[in-house]
């Protein structure tokens, strides 16, 4: 019976305060790393898609609409239209890798949080369902004594 006997108090407490330490500590992420999360968060949003979606459609249609005297990217070929666009997307693709890099180690993190918590959790609720035994098995022992009294006794009269 000695080997159920529920964690004490103040051993959860302690491990609980050891855990919520060892994951208070975060990883200190360079500037130029918090500019490349910003760029990741930034670009995967619905407004970058309507301005790149926006100068795109402005310089198409100046290129093909305007006089000829007035456009700058000739119509088919849109040479600097598709070199500028290339740029930006060679720029912006290791940017956005190492952003999600970023994001995906902070996730992985968080759940590994998450896992030690659970894992202390199940712990603690294995300790209380023992104490709750424990003292149900405490509970019918007082109640059979009490039985064997009043039986004892109604012998006796």
């Amino acid at each position: 019976m000695t080997e159920n006997l529920p964690l004490k108090l103040e051993e959860l407490k302690r491990r609980r305060e050891a855990y919520m330490q060892k994951f208070k500590v975060t990883k200190k992420i360079s500037k130029l790393n918090q500019l490349a999360v910003w760029i990741t968060n930034k670009v995967g949003s619905m407004g970058f898609f309507m301005m790149i979606f926006l100068w795109t459609t402005i310089w198409l249609g100046w290129n093909i609409i305007a006089p000829k005297d007035y456009r700058f990217d000739p119509y088919p070929a849109f040479v600097l239209w598709l070199f500028l666009s290339n740029m930006i997307q060679l720029f912006l693709m290791p940017l956005i890798m190492l952003g999600q890099n970023l994001q995906s180690s902070h996730s992985d993190s968080r759940a590994d949080t998450d896992l030690k918590i659970n894992e202390l959790a199940a712990i603690e609720n294995e300790t209380i369902l023992i104490h709750l035994e424990n003292q149900n098995n405490i509970i019918l022992q007082i109640l059979r004594n009490i039985e064997s009294s009043t039986k004892n006794i109604d012998e006796k009269t």
